[in-house]
């Protein structure tokens, strides 16, 4: 089982009992903190004395109370670890919903495990511990749901001729006319704009690249 655990959480009683899970499996070499740019220090320094830590388990969300920070959300405190110390495996401990972003870092091997604030977290924080130290991935059942809901949408044709668009580098203001000569209605930049924004609200995205990415992982495209 992990030896060295950091934990990074801004919520003293949700620390607590994340400690606790950990004490109850064997695991009392443990340090916690309330902001990520402590986080990233601990880790640097536990890497020049020789005694990495084997797990960082970090919130997403971390409240601005006015002490400035560089680091200021768990996701890129994820990111600048994996700089310093691309082993170290990671949980990730929330109730926000950043299923875009978490399935893309899933992915790229930066984040190893995922549970869900909610009912049961303890046992699945436990199973995602067992999970993780063997070296498998691990997602609660709760966030595997939470994830799927966020994730369905059924594409349209009219959807898939938006994105293809896009995929072959036509702008926004362009498509109207490319889909007039396809003779594909609606083709207003209206109706373009609500389907591209419903498409990006419903699957979590933020940018027309990571919905045309999407869509080619799919297949779509």
């Amino acid at each position: 089982m992990f030896k060295k655990v950091l934990i990074a959480e801004d919520h003293e009683i949700a620390n607590i009992s994340v400690q606790k899970t950990l004490h109850d499996l064997g695991i009392h070499n443990t340090k916690y903190v309330y902001y990520c740019d402590h986080a990233l220090t601990w880790i640097k320094n536990a890497i020049r004395d020789g005694e990495s830590y084997d797990l960082l388990i970090t919130d997403i969300e971390f409240e601005d109370d006015d002490s400035p920070q560089e680091i200021k959300d768990g996701l890129s405190l994820i990111k600048a670890v994996k700089m310093v110390q691309p082993d170290i495996k990671v949980i990730v401990l929330t109730a926000k919903d950043r299923s875009a972003l978490i399935n893309e870092m899933f992915r790229d091997n930066q984040i190893d495990g995922l549970v869900r604030k909610a009912r049961r977290d303890g046992q699945h924080l436990r199973e995602a511990l067992q999970t993780v130290y063997q070296h498998r991935t691990y997602q609660s059942p709760d966030s595997k749901k939470f994830i799927q809901e966020q994730n369905s949408h059924e594409f349209t044709q009219f959807d898939l001729h938006i994105v293809k668009l896009l995929y072959e580098g036509i702008s926004q203001k362009e498509m109207p006319e490319y889909l007039q000569q396809r003779d594909i209605r609606p083709s207003s930049l209206s109706s373009i704009e609500k389907r591209l924004n419903l498409m990006k609200d419903v699957l979590g995205f933020t940018k027309n690249e990571q919905l045309v990415a999407h869509c080619k992982e799919l297949g779509f495209i």
